[in-house]
């Protein structure tokens, strides 16, 4: 079985920052698909693509959102999968509405955060998880870590 991960960014604005954390997980060996999907908007997209996705053997979620940044913590509810948030600056400057909004998650749902606009640490995260059922993926990133101390 091939390790997954879905990534779900609740805008098309914001796609474009969250395609850098699927490259991150390509460069790492981790398939990946990614939805727009909103949790206020289209929340019935939302707990679809989750279904779909648990369905389709999918081990880690992450979930990209700016603003009120509830769709992390909505795919939390809809999984026992791990969700990862990544808070994007397109609310308050510097994103901390949406840091906020990720990291106060109420017990019993918890959603691990990374740094705004921190998609490819999202990405290694993910990695992480998945690479202690998956020497394969623990190789790689040992790999990019040797990489960067070596500064390149």
């Amino acid at each position: 079985m091939q390790a997954k991960v879905l990534i779900i960014v609740g805008s098309k604005s914001d796609l474009e920052k969250m395609e850098e954390c699927q490259e991150m997980l390509e460069y790492l060996g981790v398939s990946s698909d990614l939805v727009v999907a909103s949790a206020h908007r289209t929340p019935k997209k939302v707990t679809e693509s989750i279904k779909e996705a648990e369905e389709s053997g999918v081990e880690v979620i992450i979930a990209g959102a700016g603003m009120a940044a509830h769709l992390p913590g909505a795919a939390a509810a809809y999984t026992d999968l791990p969700v990862i948030g990544v808070p994007l600056d397109s609310g308050l400057p510097g994103g901390v509405d949406a840091l906020f909004s990720i990291v106060q998650m109420p017990p019993g749902v918890p959603v691990a955060a990374v740094a705004v606009g921190g998609t490819k640490n999202a990405a290694v995260l993910a990695a992480r998880i998945l690479s202690i059922k998956y020497p394969d993926i623990g190789q790689r990133l040992k790999e990019y870590r040797r990489k960067l101390a070596e500064g390149s």
